[in-house]
């Protein structure tokens, strides 16, 4: 399930199971790409929750995690923080990621 969040709702959002947060603007070119591989992703991993925080949105969270570029993805399972993988990245590098958090 694809969920935007704000300042207020982020942490409950990554609290449990495996999450994917995904750190974007809405002008951003990369981050366009990317939201096209994570709405694959989602219908690919039924468990899996996204979480999209627009930076511009959410200033708060975004200051917290220092996000200086984007987009900027972190991996979360059960409200622990597990990786960060700031840039773009391709969709195999993701599942790949994922599989191994989701399967292990």
């Amino acid at each position: 399930m694809i969920q935007y969040a704000t300042d207020e709702t982020f942490e409950e959002l990554v609290s449990e199971g495996v999450v994917l947060v995904d750190f974007f603007t809405k002008t951003c070119g990369p981050c366009k790409m990317l939201a096209v591989v994570l709405e694959e992703l989602d219908d690919e991993f039924p468990f899996l929750n996204i979480v999209k925080v627009d930076c511009e949105d959410c200033p708060k969270t975004s200051d917290r995690f220092g996000i200086e570029g984007i987009p900027d993805l972190y991996y979360y399972k059960d409200g622990e923080m597990l990786f960060h993988e700031p840039g773009a990245v391709n969709g195999d590098y993701i599942r790949e990621k994922l599989s191994g958090i989701l399967y292990a």
